[in-house]
């Protein structure tokens, strides 16, 4: 008998008649095809699981066998294919096309500029012919009048008399725009042929924005696509420390000859236009939740040194101290407060003398900020040596031990502490940390000292070095959790968003920094309903609603040796407690079907490390 093969978009995987178990036997209904599809594909990479998955089915458990084949699916090396199969191909056929035709009222039109950096002609023709090929007519190409186009000029290509420098031709092209948006376009990266039509519906159901962004992949030598940047909403922060917006976005040329006007022709780039324009935008830029660049070219170290002179110039005047950062990132160091405020570290604990004294000592001994006390809040400790070791510490004149007795209840703890704490600023610090490098505590304080900052968490590290905390994602796992968990120090991780400071929806309060009064004005914790767990989340979304940015701060380093002294939240003397402070997270903010604006909805919400996500979200 002959068998049939099942085709993918790279080509044929195996004969249907090979995994014929799939077809349930006790009834007419036939196994999903996209249950097939994943199966078939994680039988290449994860046998085993894939054949556990294969048993869980054919024994009647669904649930189990689809749970089992997509784990860790999201991170195989066919996840990219399948998203765009299951995901990007039904949002682009869903791409609303009336009123979108050349033309006609309220259609946007764009004026595309293609740069270069002394590209070869393939890589320009390859990237005029992805504008051609767009499925919005309404645009214009502006290219360097010297750019070979292989004969005479097709229609809708302009080319532009400039200066030899690639300032000078982007001033000139800005000016010479018809268009009422410019897209920037290096040559050798290609628009996919929905960008355009993309940003057009874009801008027509948001016309206040005066910039858009889109996500971006890669296109490798050989034309496949890879290496997917699903991107977070517009982040000032990370921003400045990393251009994840300038090579796939649209700005409006008004404002980008504003930009120009105020920047002037010798500073022009694109980065540069986009930082400058979005500083004095009403509306913050929009992120347009699809793929709208493939990128071939590399970063080299001009274009790095580029990137650090344009974000000094930016912030000239600030005070900021711009470095250049790991993975190709810039580190913006922002000024201290001139009068050095007071700061007080609030590190609550019962017994556990020998985690309380290693995280007290060395904020004690390598702490290089000079303003600060520390405040041991005792939860009713009973040990003789955690009583020698407090009257011993509090010889100190920086340190004094603030009793609170009665049921463990960390967020009455704190506020107990922050009502006592005579600092402006309130550093609160789990008894299991411990302190790394001696600017820990001026690296939060120059973010939470800001007017627009809330809390500032530092990043934190297991023993090992790998990371415990870079930042909280809401929504994962239906409440919240710590992104980029486990990675190690010296990987990069997810486009290096490990390694950058950046604004959040929270961070952990085992190391948070905070305004006392900014503190104080939100509530505090709220010990009712997140006595244990939760409540530094439920204050970042307090914080967070009331104005203030959360950012997450990767120059301040310690190590966490997380939860020791609170225990397990699942064990059986927890459990009832957690599901309650759970369900109370859940209600209050939603986080059963939270789309954090700060990480992205194409990522899988019940993962850490950024893996891709089949489920086509609503945004």
């Amino acid at each position: 008998m002959r068998t049939s093969q099942v085709q993918t978009s790279e080509g044929r995987i195996g004969p249907e008649g090979s995994v014929a178990a799939l077809t349930m036997t006790n009834g007419p209904k036939r196994i999903s095809q996209p249950f097939l599809e994943e199966f078939l594909l994680c039988l290449r990479w994860r046998p085993r699981q894939a054949m556990a998955a294969l048993y869980w089915l054919v024994t009647r458990r669904v649930v189990r066998a689809g749970n089992t084949l997509r784990r860790d699916s999201g991170r195989a090396p066919y996840a990219y294919r399948l998203w765009r199969k299951r995901v990007e191909r039904p949002r682009v056929t869903r791409l609303p096309a009336a009123g979108l035709a050349s033309g006609k009222p309220g259609h946007p039109r764009f004026t595309v500029i293609l740069t270069s950096d002394g590209q070869a002609a393939a890589d320009h023709a390859s990237s005029i012919a992805s504008v051609r090929a767009q499925t919005c007519g309404d645009w214009e190409l502006l290219v360097r009048a010297t750019t070979e186009v292989g004969g005479a000029m097709p229609p809708g290509i302009r080319p532009i008399e400039a200066p030899a420098d690639p300032a000078g031709f982007i001033a000139a092209a800005i000016e010479a725009a018809r268009g009422e948006w410019i897209v920037w376009l290096r040559a050798g990266d290609l628009l996919p042929p929905w960008a355009l039509q993309q940003y057009a519906a874009s801008a027509q159901a948001q016309p206040d924005v005066a910039m858009l962004f889109g996500d971006q992949d890669r296109m490798d030598p050989t034309g496949r696509r890879t290496g997917p940047w699903f991107k977070p909403q517009w982040n000032r922060e990370m921003v400045l420390a990393q251009d994840y917006v300038s090579a796939a976005a649209a700005m409006r040329t008004a404002e980008t000859r504003r930009a120009l006007a105020e920047l002037g022709v010798a500073a022009v780039s694109p980065y540069a236009l986009m930082l400058t324009a979005a500083a004095a935008m009403a509306h913050p830029p929009a992120h347009v939740r699809q793929i709208q660049l493939h990128a071939r070219g590399e970063d080299d170290d001009a274009t790095r040194a580029m990137r650090l002179e344009t974000v000094r110039r930016h912030l000239d005047g600030q005070g900021c101290a711009v470095t250049a950062g790991p993975f190709g990132t810039l580190r913006i160091d922002w000024p201290l407060p001139p009068d050095r405020p007071h700061v007080s570290i609030i590190v609550p604990t019962r017994d556990r003398v020998a985690l309380v004294r290693t995280c007290v000592d060395s904020v004690i001994a390598k702490t290089g900020y000079p303003n600060f006390d520390v405040i041991i809040v005792d939860n009713g400790s009973v040990e003789p040596e955690t009583a020698r070791y407090f009257a011993d510490v509090a010889r100190n004149p920086r340190v004094r031990v603030l009793p609170c007795p009665g049921p463990f209840n960390f967020a009455a703890i704190n506020n107990a502490a922050a009502h006592a704490a005579t600092g402006a600023y309130l550093c609160f610090l789990n008894n299991d940390t411990e302190v790394i490098d001696a600017d820990w505590l001026d690296a939060l304080l120059r973010q939470a000292a800001r007017p627009e900052t809330g809390a500032a968490g530092a990043m934190l590290l297991y023993g090992d070095g790998t990371i415990q905390h870079a930042g909280v994602v809401i929504g994962l796992g239906g409440a919240a959790g710590h992104a980029h968990r486990n990675l190690a120090p010296d990987d990069p991780g997810y486009f290096a968003q490990a390694h950058v400071q950046r604004e959040v929806s929270a961070v952990t309060a085992a190391c948070l920094l905070v305004r006392k009064d900014r503190f104080l004005a939100v509530g505090g914790f709220d010990e009712g309903a997140f006595a244990v767990a939760y409540n530094d989340v439920d204050l970042c979304l307090r914080l967070q609603a009331a104005g203030w940015r959360n950012v997450f701060v990767p120059q301040a380093r310690l190590y966490h040796h997380e939860s020791k002294s609170r225990g397990n939240d699942l064990a059986p003397a927890h459990r009832e407690r957690y599901l309650a402070e759970l369900a109370a997270l859940q209600d209050r903010w939603g986080t059963r079907t939270y789309l954090d604006p700060l990480h992205h909805a194409d990522l899988d919400a019940r993962d850490e490390a950024y893996a891709i996500s089949f489920e086509d979200r609503s945004s």
